[in-house]
């Protein structure tokens, strides 16, 4: 049976606790080995993805919704907690509106070559530091065809619980690791044959349109960080500079946005 848990300051739920706590988070995930899904549909394509399951903390009533799950977290051991609405709220520091959270033992992160194999179209996620952008990002790549995802090292992580949150656990079936030399990585995707290609404003840029029309067999698309856009040494490596034409006198998108309008039009057709 479930275990009712009425006293917020368990010592069982330690992998549950101040979810609001930015820093706790960023130690605790990397460094524990763990992270942490969200909501049914989260925890069902994480469980989908072959990743195996910590601890689930729930509220009442998703131990219906979620019985098939709860039934095999017990036959293998895992345990399954549940309480009230303010007792789950003060272990979490939040009103948990999905009604479930899993955490999750973190996978080990895949070889570059092994996310490569077989891939067409490639994103590229540069420095790109809010976790809800990251999450977007991913979402549109499982979406629009695009069959890996890189992160550069400090991109934020993809297995963070906002952005697995905003990609609806779509960073479990996009193929993706962190390339772990950058920007001088780009040579490794050269080298396995991809034409790498900068998202940026630049008065050598091409269009979008342009490179879609003579899009290369294999293509891995940067997109830079929020504030500042692409590094300068990212873009004196790329191969192509390419750009949106944009109309009402906007020169930029949200890079999440900008990912998705570049992901469709660069899709295999």
């Amino acid at each position: 049976m479930p275990i009712l848990i009425t006293d917020p300051t368990d010592e069982r739920l330690r992998d549950f606790v101040g979810l609001t706590d930015v820093k706790l988070r960023r130690v605790l995930e990397p460094a524990g080995g763990l992270y942490l899904a969200e909501s049914e549909k989260v925890i069902r394509r994480a469980l989908a993805a072959g990743h195996r399951p910590r601890a689930l903390l729930m509220g009442e009533r998703w131990l219906t919704d979620l019985a098939d799950v709860v039934e095999q977290a017990e036959a293998d051991g895992v345990p399954v907690y549940t309480g009230s609405a303010e007792v789950i709220e003060g272990i979490t520091g939040y009103n948990l509106h999905r009604g479930a959270l899993a955490s999750m033992h973190r996978p080990p992160t895949r070889p570059l070559a092994e996310v490569l194999d077989g891939a067409r179209r490639v994103l590229v996620i540069e420095d790109v530091v809010d976790h809800t952008n990251v999450g977007a990002i991913f979402r549109s790549a499982a979406a629009l065809g695009t069959d890996a995802v890189l992160v550069t090292p400090q991109c934020a992580d993809p297995l963070y619980r906002r952005a697995i949150r905003v990609s609806m656990g779509t960073v479990f079936q996009v193929p993706w690791t962190r390339i772990e030399r950058w920007p001088s990585g780009i040579e490794q995707l050269r080298e396995a044959g991809f034409t790498v290609a900068a998202l940026a404003l630049a008065d050598n840029a091409i269009t979008l349109d342009e490179l879609a029309a003579q899009a290369p067999e294999r293509l891995a698309l940067v997109l830079g960080t929020e504030g500042d856009g692409l590094a300068r040494r990212t873009l004196g490596r790329v191969d192509v500079t390419v750009t949106i034409p944009m109309a009402g006198g906007v020169d930029s998108l949200n890079v999440a946005a900008a990912g998705a309008v570049a992901a469709w039009e660069l899709r295999v057709r």
